[in-house]
């Protein structure tokens, strides 16, 4: 075994995600023969200069969708953007192979947004302040 040592950090090397990434994918592969990971992002831009001003990040896994990080600015909240970002999003996952989308926000956030668009919660977990929770939802998608 080489020599290591363990190292507990908020500001990893740039490359760390990758190295961790790639070696699950590689050990899902000879198990499964699937790759592990796939990103996917429906991002909102600013049409005069292109920057990314919010969307949806997240990925795709062994048949899974894990929607990671969702962000509407406030200025397009109730335009029914946010419904698009899930849909096409929801559609790429299919295209993919994907049977469920997995995704958690927390109680102040947007759990009525989900559930409006036909999540399902299946779990909630205490967290910040007392009042709060990770509310985590599901979706069959078809």
């Amino acid at each position: 075994m080489k020599s290591i040592q363990l190292d507990l950090t908020d500001n990893p090397p740039r490359n760390a995600e990758e190295v961790i990434g790639n070696g699950l994918d590689q050990f899902n592969f000879q198990i499964t023969g699937q790759t592990h990971s796939r990103p996917l992002s429906v991002l909102i831009r600013d049409k005069n200069n292109g920057d990314v001003i919010g969307g949806l990040s997240g990925h795709t896994s062994l048949g899974l969708f894990f929607a990671d990080l969702i962000f509407v600015p406030e200025s397009l909240r109730g335009s029914g953007i946010g419904a698009d970002i899930m849909r096409m999003a929801e559609a790429e996952a299919l295209r993919r192979g994907c049977k469920n989308v997995i995704l958690y926000t927390i109680e102040f956030q947007a759990p009525g947004f989900y559930r409006r668009l036909g999540y399902e919660e299946f779990g909630r977990i205490a967290s910040g302040p007392a009042e709060q929770a990770r509310v985590f939802f599901k979706k069959e998608l078809r």
